[in-house]
């Protein structure tokens, strides 16, 4: 398809089941929860990608959502919204990666593009890093030790992850990109682990960033960068920074 093709933002809006990070079941065709995202794209003038299963072509075209392609997809699975996103992406970048150049893969409900990363000149220097959010606590916290015991219990090296790790700012799934070699290689290796482990999974809790730093840091430690210009501060809500490329929260 001719829209897939150099640079894309895409993200993805899974209904029907409970959003633990929401505590709530997200309901479907509700295009106010992805309406901040879908106007930054076009405020831009950027192309963007929104896979979902709920969206009606009714409210596509009344949104008039001009440079944002939706493609439908059937969410099937055990696996939480959060973990399968990762078995889609994989998927599409696999179809298109001869076509695509740069992808960014964003949260989508509490995502904001501030500016265009592909127009930025620090992008292009850096162009065999991962560029990813974060958040200001470091590996080591309740709320990940908490999240992180199904992967601890089954991955061997996990456990030798996080002690080496510990002390280094946590990072933040919910913005991801890169040029597309490296998004094909590090989806692989996401999709790997949510579908050989989280899968089993039967606590309520997501496993995505605990795969995510467990990728970064274990396999692409030497090409992360996050933070600022990336990222404005997580869950700051710093409504009003135009200095960063994302505003997450």
């Amino acid at each position: 398809m001719a829209y897939f093709r150099g640079n894309l933002i895409c993200a993805s809006l899974f209904t029907g089941n409970y959003d633990v990070n929401r505590s709530e079941m997200l309901q479907g065709d509700n295009f106010q929860l992805i309406e901040k995202w879908c106007r930054s794209i076009q405020s831009l003038d950027l192309k963007g990608v929104v896979f979902h299963n709920s969206f009606s072509e009714e409210t596509i075209r009344a949104n008039q959502l001009t440079g944002i392609e939706f493609v439908a997809v059937d969410f099937n699975t055990p696996l939480s919204a959060n973990a399968y996103r990762y078995l889609v992406y994989v998927d599409f970048l696999k179809k298109y990666q001869n076509q695509l150049e740069n992808v960014f893969f964003t949260d989508i409900a509490d995502v904001e593009v501030v500016k265009n990363p592909f127009d930025v000149p620090f992008y292009d220097e850096n162009s065999d890093s991962i560029f990813c959010g974060d958040e200001e606590e470091i590996l080591d916290n309740p709320w990940m030790n908490e999240h992180s015991n199904h992967l601890r219990n089954l991955i061997p090296e996990f456990k030798d992850f996080e002690e080496k790790n510990k002390n280094q700012p946590l990072l933040n799934c919910g913005i991801i990109g890169g040029k597309i070699e490296l998004m094909v290689q590090l989806m692989q290796e996401l999709s790997r682990i949510h579908s050989t482990y989280t899968v089993t999974n039967k606590t309520p809790y997501t496993l995505d960033m605990g795969a995510f730093n467990f990728v970064m840091r274990t396999q692409f430690a030497d090409q992360i960068i996050h933070g600022f210009p990336v990222n404005t501060r997580f869950k700051c809500y710093e409504s009003t920074r135009e200095d960063c490329w994302f505003r997450h929260k």
